[in-house]
């Protein structure tokens, strides 16, 4: 079967349906979920491809328990919500017996209604993973056998069609968790490595895997939860991580080439305000910059002038840089704790053998968690693209305009340094918090949302339009550092420096640039400038005794 099977499918962007982005699975390497460990970056390698997974034991056990306890009240002709009953403002309506798996399977085709281009490959792997964590807790009231199928069908990734729009956060993830488990029915569209898109069921038989069959309560069981949000935000929070830090070795950069000062991050300025991020940052700029452990030519040449203090941009780097790496520890611990959470509703609690209805399900936290971290985030953006202004500007910089010889016949960085200032405002405008909003929904049962599947998908753009504005803020940093030559930086800068130059040769004539962005944007994708510089920045560390951030990891 070819990936795209037939014209139904034809709109699909190539980074929907490229397969070499697709890691193979080593059949030995499994991650365990048991509900209550699962990390952010272990979601986010899930998403690649890097692991299988298996429940563990005990979560084995927790599952089958508490279907044991919806088995039990089925027996016993219990009213319960979404066992027997319709749902939301229908939850009055008692349903009979002969009923009950129609129900489940009505509820799934019906919240079926998802707008817009679906999730990603690795995302919607996320997604499905996520989803198994947080049934493995063991509150949901699902069966094993309907687990396990779950998972079945995540190792021989078999993927269903996922739009990304239609979730308001109230009672979960309800479109997009439907549209996941459509296809896990054999229903709609889904697509797997060996086959590509196609009918679901067709995808499943392919790989040798049969439809779900639902039972009671197990389409609630399915649909209730912040799992979009929640997987979504994975990657956001780990992208943060990754551009933070890195947004430090661009900043010492841009520093060295803007001929700056040191002062300000002396240790003692930021022990008398000792925020970690902000003790964090200022360390990490002594490490990088001119030192006893590395010394710059490029400082030493300007030791004896007679500046004395530097713009915000370079001398508020700790504070500024400082509180984006605690907003981002913050919402990373917040995003573990809801990774590992049972949202389901009604839950049920096998050892007392009954079960309650509750509102976790509601996006709140993760919602606001997320909107916060882009208001954070983008403040890397906002001080790079002002570094990148006193770099490209000669009557800040002392260097020439544009960072071009033959300025005039050659713009050079004039328009990077204009797409970086786009970004930067089309921020502005994504940084509003979305989980301020609310509108009532489900004729009013449903009376206050979260909002948070936007807060999640607007916060990826804001993180990758951060990574964007670095990226060019790199590029015109190693840009002027030609001007200073023969003189050298220090040894971690030099190496970030020849790590540039090995995908981006020196701008001394115009040329496109778009190619030139793109390669330094992988450069930070991939995590590559904080790997040419840790080495040296542990040096340092060692060398005064410290620890490293616990962000570093």
């Amino acid at each position: 079967m070819d990936v795209l099977e037939h014209n139904e499918f034809s709109n699909l962007s190539e980074e929907h349906i490229t397969l070499g982005k697709f890691q193979s699975l080593d059949p030995n390497e499994y991650l365990y979920l048991d509900g209550n460990s699962l990390t952010t970056a272990d979601l986010v390698r899930l998403g690649k491809g890097l692991f299988k997974i298996k429940l563990t034991n005990h979560a084995e056990e927790k599952v089958n328990e508490a279907r044991e306890v919806i088995e039990t009240i089925l027996k016993e002709n219990r009213v319960i919500y979404g066992v027997n009953t319709g749902f939301g403002k229908l939850a009055q309506t008692i349903i009979p017996q002969d009923k009950l798996l129609e129900l489940q399977e009505n509820l799934i085709r019906s919240t079926c209604a998802g707008v817009g281009s679906p999730l990603s490959v690795e995302r919607t792997r996320m997604l499905l993973a996520l989803r198994i964590n947080v049934l493995a807790k063991g509150y949901s009231g699902i069966s094993m056998e309907t687990v396990q199928a779950m998972i079945n069908a995540f190792n021989a990734s078999c993927l269903s069609w996922v739009p990304e729009k239609g979730t308001v956060g109230a009672s979960g993830d309800l479109a997009p968790l439907a549209h996941l488990t459509l296809g896990l029915m054999g229903e709609g569209r889904m697509w797997s490595p060996r086959s590509g898109w196609g009918h679901a069921k067709t995808v499943l038989e392919c790989n040798g895997l049969t439809p779900l069959v639902l039972k009671a309560k197990e389409g609630l069981s399915l649909i209730n939860g912040t799992q979009m949000i929640s997987s979504m935000g994975a990657e956001v929070v780990e992208r943060a991580v990754g551009v933070a830090r890195q947004a430090d070795v661009i900043a010492a950069l841009s520093l060295e080439a803007l001929r700056g000062t040191t002062k300000a991050f002396h240790s003692d300025v930021h022990a008398v305000r000792p925020h970690p991020g902000q003790v964090e940052v200022a360390l990490r700029l002594r490490s990088l910059l001119d030192s006893e452990v590395f010394p710059s030519q490029i400082s030493e040449s300007h030791r004896l002038c007679d500046r004395v203090q530097d713009a915000y941009t370079l001398r508020c780097i700790p504070q500024v840089h400082g509180v984006v790496n605690d907003t981002i520890a913050f919402v990373k611990s917040l995003l573990f704790t809801e990774l590992n959470s049972a949202t389901d509703n009604p839950l049920v609690f096998a050892e007392r053998g009954e079960t309650i209805s509750g509102g976790n399900f509601h996006g709140e936290y993760p919602a606001k968690a997320l909107d916060y971290l882009a208001i954070g985030v983008h403040e890397l953006a906002s001080m790079s693209e002002r570094r990148t202004e006193r770099l490209v500007n000669p009557s800040l910089s002392e260097l020439p305009a544009f960072l071009v010889e033959n300025g005039g016949i050659n713009s050079g960085f004039m328009m990077a340094h204009c797409t970086a200032a786009a970004l930067v405002s089309e921020n502005k405008t994504l940084c509003h918090p979305s989980s301020v909003d609310s509108l009532s929904t489900s004729a009013a049962t449903e009376d206050h949302v979260s909002m948070g599947g936007w807060a999640a998908r607007k916060a990826l753009r804001v993180v990758e339009h951060v990574e964007q504005v670095l990226a060019i803020e790199l590029l015109a940093a190693c840009q002027a550092l030609e001007f200073l030559r023969p003189l050298k930086s220090t040894t971690p800068l030099e190496k970030v420096h020849e790590l540039v130059r090995s995908v981006v040769r020196p701008w001394d004539c115009d040329r496109q640039m778009s190619p030139d962005i793109e390669a330094a944007h992988m450069l930070l994708r991939e995590g590559k400038v904080w790997e040419v510089a840790r080495p040296y920045m542990d040096q340092y560390r060692e060398r005064f005794g410290l620890k490293p951030h616990p962000l570093d990891d």
